[in-house]
């Protein structure tokens, strides 16, 4: 029993949700304009670990994935109750969101729906190719800004709105990059994802728009807080644009290529969570 609940452990992915996914809810802390420090951090646990972390034990059950995924390159075998338990996870979660307002609650709701609908086989837009751009992109990158202004104190104003929506584009550009190593699998499960439909050069193009107007929106919205914050960011992201542009474009869609995405992803995502985590100590005076 021990062994399979570790096995439930990994399949929650923490170093991927915590180093990877994070930074849309920092970002959402510098743009709330205030700071409960302790609402802001008990949230981010109840956004990632069982948000996050449940609605990819969830996804995990369903795909019976036996290569390498996201975060996880030998997925262990999952066990019915793992199914119950990455629920339970979820609903858990939306009765803590209650705790901050309804409004929060609601959003969390709507990503709690959306990966749901992304991964059961009642809707399986995982296999759609561009409903599940907007499973990930709402669920994962918009929301994520807004649930972490509201859990910081902060309103959801225009100016919010739009950096949610610069993260989500990021966040989307390197989505098909992640499914490259996948092909045979989704093939022979029958999903037709984004790069398994339009193939390997659709996909590079993707980044390149996605990531290039992502970053165009960040940036001027950072600006508007502070002119430093804006050129922060343009540093860092036209230097993870290049990096990341000159590595895709050696990539040729083979399974051995795991590693490289991954450390890509890892790498690429790790950078904006740093960045922000250093914006939110600036903006809210943790030093």
């Amino acid at each position: 029993m021990l062994k399979e609940i570790l096995h439930f452990i990994l399949h929650l992915r923490l170093h991927y949700q915590i180093f990877i996914l994070s930074g849309g809810y920092l970002m959402g802390g510098v743009l709330a304009g205030e700071m409960d420090i302790m609402q802001y951090l008990i949230q981010f646990l109840n956004v990632h670990v069982l948000l996050f972390g449940g609605a990819t034990a969830f996804n995990s059950w369903w795909d019976k994935d036996t290569g390498p995924v996201g975060g996880l390159k030998h997925p262990p075998k999952m066990k019915p109750w793992m199914h119950k338990l990455s629920l339970a996870f979820m609903f858990f979660g939306l009765m803590w969101a209650g705790a901050v307002s309804i409004i929060y609650a609601g959003i969390y709701l709507v990503s709690l729906f959306l990966f749901w609908v992304y991964s059961s086989p009642y809707g399986r837009w995982k296999g759609r190719p561009l409903r599940s751009l907007i499973a990930i992109g709402v669920s994962t990158g918009l929301n994520s800004v807004l649930l972490g202004t509201l859990a910081a104190g902060g309103q959801i104003t225009p100016m919010v709105f739009l950096g949610s929506v610069g993260a989500m584009l990021i966040l989307l550009s390197l989505y098909p990059v992640s499914q490259v190593y996948q092909v045979e699998e989704d093939r022979r499960r029958g999903d037709q994802t984004f790069a398994l439909t339009y193939g390997f050069k659709i996909v590079k193009q993707f980044f390149v728009g996605n990531f290039t107007v992502g970053s165009f929106i960040i940036i001027l919205v950072m600006y508007f807080i502070s002119p430093y914050y804006g050129m922060l960011l343009f540093v860092g992201c036209t230097v993870s644009g290049i990096l990341l542009s000159k590595i895709i474009a050696q990539l040729k869609g083979n399974d051995d290529e795991y590693k490289i995405v991954m450390k890509m992803k890892f790498l690429a995502s790790l950078s904006f969570v740093l960045c922000f985590i250093v914006l939110n100590a600036i903006e809210h005076g943790w030093f």
